[in-house]
């Protein structure tokens, strides 16, 4: 079973689920998102993060700064972005896997693969959780056709996996069509909405129960 850290305590997740993360700007999706890959990498779960946003060395320290101290994550990184920065020649290393950029679906799709075996059957690890960051940047570059099918295959993997999935997107960049059709793909959804007096956001849950 998988915990869903402070943020929503009392949930457990059995293996395989797919879990949405939604809410417009600055709701503190991303933050919920590593909270909870954070909460498994202190209980000896693999972390693998996709990331369609920021750099793989902004990610690793945005992670391991959530990570409890003492604590050494062990954590692979699928970078959808460095390489389509153009920066020098970049290699594979065992923490960090690189994609040409997010429309390189394939790329992506293979990246994942080879580090959920590697964290399975090298590392031993039978829990493993897995954050894509995020989905709005794939429809930036792609139609929804393509990008429905690329994350049906993804979320096929993590429910082959035992593994726990999360996928963060802005919901206010999408319209209510297209929230509706990413949806079907997923167990769970977490949709984070802004309060009106400013305080912390509202968060409803579809598909979880304690």
């Amino acid at each position: 079973m998988y915990d869903l850290a402070d943020g929503l305590p009392d949930v457990d997740l059995d293996p395989g689920t797919n879990v949405l993360v939604a809410g417009p700007p600055l709701t503190g999706k991303r933050r919920i998102a590593f909270d909870i890959l954070a909460s498994g990498a202190n209980r000896g779960n693999g972390s693998i993060i996709v990331t369609t946003k920021d750099s793989a060395d902004k990610v690793l320290e945005s992670f391991d700064s959530r990570v409890d101290d003492g604590v050494e994550p062990d954590v692979g990184v699928v970078d959808c972005v460095t390489k389509q920065r153009g920066i020098g020649t970049i290699d594979d290393d065992p923490r960090i896997k690189y994609a040409s950029s997010p429309v390189d679906m394939t790329g992506i799709g293979i990246k994942l693969s080879e580090f959920l075996q590697e964290f399975y059957e090298t590392r031993e690890h039978t829990e493993n959780r897995v954050l894509m960051h995020s989905v709005s940047t794939l429809l930036m570059y792609s139609d929804l056709q393509t990008v429905f099918r690329f994350l049906h295959v993804f979320t096929g993997r993590i429910q082959s996996a035992d593994a726990l999935g999360l996928y963060v997107i802005d919901s206010t960049s999408h319209d209510d069509q297209m929230m509706n059709t990413l949806k079907q793909l997923f167990d769970a959804v977490i949709e984070l909405e802004e309060s009106a007096d400013g305080d912390d956001p509202t968060i409803r849950t579809a598909g979880l129960s304690p």
